[in-house]
Parts: structure tokens; sequence; C-alpha cells
């Protein structure tokens, strides 16, 4: 007899969480828990988003992030700078950085070491900020290295993200599949491209039990993402109820597959 069946869910993100860009942040979480009625959106937090926006405790922004998680918002760590201080080192990695992002794929280049550091620093600082363990990890443009695939199998997270899933590191269990449905800013090639994949995303994503849409603060300055955003979000959610990514913990795992490397 067959078991029983994922259950269908939305998951909706928001990255690049940071004091820099909460003007934006605050006008994308009406867009996706306001309008839709969402009880969790993720936040993907930068703890210091190109070095230029520090968070700290005690701060204006950082009682706002606690009061968000306390409203049942989830808390994700998304890098730490948000930008690629170390180059990548293998050819790959260094196409897959300048194809999916602008110098940004922070956790391609890094040793096991170092992007151990950089997670554990930033999960103590969020937590001591919210008051609440950390829901997970997410790297910048979902990318990671090898170093930081090392990292992640030995840290105690709940969740990682990659574009195509979510998985969880300690025993390297897939909890999810399928591409996240985002957006991107930076060009019109880049906006054209992104405007397509959401139009085909229904069809496409139809039978899959978890859909993730993840939204980012450059996406409010293009009246055609936000269109685009807006009625993404509008056609999946009348059609399976809106969860949070620790739902996924509560539900049977997808049998695990090597990748050979997690993307």
């Amino acid at each position: 007899m067959p078991g029983p069946q994922p259950a269908k869910r939305l998951l909706l993100s928001i990255h690049d969480v940071s004091p820099c860009t909460e003007h934006a942040v605050v006008r994308l979480r009406d867009l996706l828990q306001v309008r839709h009625g969402a009880r969790s959106v993720a936040l993907l937090v930068v703890p210091n988003l190109w070095g230029e926006a520090p968070i700290r405790a005690g701060t204006q922004f950082a009682a706002r992030l606690r009061a968000a998680a306390d409203a049942g918002d989830e808390i994700f760590l998304h890098g730490w700078y948000h930008r690629a201080d170390v180059p990548p080192r293998g050819r790959l990695d260094r196409l897959r950085a300048s194809w999916m992002t602008a110098g940004e794929g922070e956790f391609l280049g890094l040793t096991r070491s170092q992007a151990a550091q950089r997670i554990g620093d930033g999960r103590k600082l969020l937590e001591d900020v919210t008051g609440r363990l950390l829901a997970g990890f997410i790297a910048p443009a979902w990318l990671y290295g090898m170093g930081a695939k090392e990292a992640l199998a030995e840290l105690e997270l709940p969740l990682v993200e990659s574009h195509m899933r979510v998985w969880r590191p300690a025993d390297g269990e897939v909890l999810a599949r399928g591409p996240v449905i985002t957006w991107a800013s930076r060009s019109p090639g880049r906006i054209a491209s992104s405007l397509a994949f959401a139009r085909i995303a229904p069809r496409l994503l139809a039978a899959t039990n978890t859909v993730r849409i993840g939204v980012h603060p450059g996406d409010v300055g293009v009246p055609e993402l936000r269109r685009s955003i807006a009625e993404t979000v509008a056609h999946f959610a009348s059609r399976r109820p809106i969860g949070c990514y620790g739902d996924l913990l509560a539900k049977p795992a997808i049998a695990y597959e090597s990748e050979g490397a997690v993307a």
C-alpha cells in the first residue's frame, strides 16, 4: 500500500534583509503577507550586507527583526556579506558565479573553516537578536562551493536551501524539490527571462508538492516584476495553503539521491 502523500504547500521568502533594504522589505512583506494572509514569511537576513550595513543588537532594526520573529516569520541566515570577497577556485564555480550572480556568490570560494566561521558567527548574531533558534541557512544566490558543503555537513542546522531543493544537512535527506520561482532586476535581459519563467511556472510546477517563491528588494523598483510577483503568488495561494519551511521537518522526507555536489 502506498504511504501518505506529502502535503502541497506554498513557501514565501524575502531575500537580502538588511538595515539598508528595510523599506523595500516592508513593501515586499505587504505584497506577500498582508494581501494573501500568509502566517509566515521566511526572512533571509544578511548580517553585514556588502560590508556596509552591519546588524547590531539594541538598534531599531534589531528590535523590528525580533518582533517579526515573534510574529511568526522564519529567520534564515543568508551569508555574512552577500559578496564574494574570496574568489571561486574552480573553473565550474567561476562559471556559476558569472552566470548566476553579479559578484555575490559569497560561499563559492570559501574553505570549510571560513564557511563554518561565517555561518557560526551569523547564527550567533541572529539568535541573540531574535531570541529564537535559526530556521536554517541559504547561501547568497543559492551557490555553495565545496568548502561550504563540507561545513554544512558538520553544523547542526535544521534546513539548507539551494535553487533546486531543500535538504537537511545532518543526514542529506531532501525535503522538497523543484526550482525556486524568483525574479531578477539587474538587467533588461534578466527581467525578461524571469518574467518568462514566472509565466510558465503555474503549468510547470502544478504537480510539485512544495512551491517556493523568493523575492528580492530590487524587485519593488520594477513595476513589471511587482505585477508578476503578485499574479504568481495569487495563482499558487488560491490552490494550496501558504506554509512555512519548518513544516517540511514534520513531513516524510523525499528519499535522498546523491548529486555528487549539492546545487
